[in-house]
């Protein structure tokens, strides 16, 4: 058995690669979204009840679809990042990077000594429980690691942080960013959206792929427009929330319709 390719990486900053995040902490919800036309979809375990094992039947619902996985870690944990990488994630979204020293140490977790910290287990689920025997020396070149900017602190670092040796990738938080702009629950603020644009202009000038999660339809078509790498356009909670709510509208009409004739 060999390491799984990991075409996610292989396509970061060759393709726009569109996606969602999923938190309901649901494998069939996973398994119905991944036949919907998606990219990938991240399976989130810092805003979810999502645990290791479920993490699991997540991936293995993903992977009968040939959707990409995306796992994002409660934090920049070694103990955390160490077992999502043995139970079989390949990229990774690390939340909360303000500085390159940061980003230098969660891309440390993820490489086998003597170039980082991550313990080796020669038999875990990545490994094919043991079958795959070159996966230590093979798994760092499909590991994709992506680190979010959620601060104007991490904004003002962002060059430092994308130069960072193994950082694939920087994902721009909004809804964080946001809230420590002075502005929560407003992420359409134009001094937070000018901030936004900002960093995506000076990822493109170095080069390095960038992230973005919206909900709003008309901003995903403009970040699309602008090139964003890997843009995520939805949650399993907004489509279901969408849909139900589209659902009862068209229903209400009809229905008042019926006692008006």
């Amino acid at each position: 058995m060999k390491t799984p390719i990991n075409t996610f990486k292989r396509r970061l900053g060759q393709d726009q690669q569109l996606g969602m995040f999923s938190t309901l902490n649901s494998a069939s919800l996973v398994e119905l979204l991944a036949g919907a036309g998606f990219d990938w979809i991240l399976l989130d375990t810092e805003h979810s009840p999502t645990e290791m094992a479920d993490v699991i039947e997540q991936l293995r619902a993903l992977a009968v679809h040939g959707v990409s996985a995306v796992v994002r870690p409660a934090w920049s944990d070694m103990i955390l990042i160490k077992r999502l990488l043995d139970a079989g994630a390949q990229t990774l979204l690390i939340p909360s990077i303000d500085t390159a020293e940061e980003a230098d140490t969660a891309v440390s977790y993820t490489r086998y000594p003597p170039f980082g910290v991550r313990g080796v287990s020669a038999s875990s689920r990545a490994a094919n429980y043991g079958q795959n025997r070159s996966y230590v020396t093979t798994a760092e070149a499909e590991i994709c690691i992506i680190v979010q900017i959620e601060t104007p602190l991490g904004l003002s670092n962002l060059e430092a942080i994308a130069s960072v040796p193994g950082v694939d990738g920087v994902f721009i938080g909004p809804a964080d960013l946001a809230a420590s702009m002075g502005h929560v629950g407003n992420a359409q603020h134009p001094e937070v959206q000018a901030a936004i644009n900002d960093a995506f202009d000076r990822l493109r000038a170095l080069g390095k792929p960038s992230g973005y999660l919206t909900l709003n339809e008309d901003e995903a078509r403009f970040r699309m427009g602008q090139g964003v790498d890997m843009l995520g356009v939805a949650t399993d909670t907004s489509i279901v929330n969408s849909g139900a709510a589209g659902l009862i509208g068209r229903l209400g009409v009809v229905a008042q319709d019926k006692v008006a004739l």
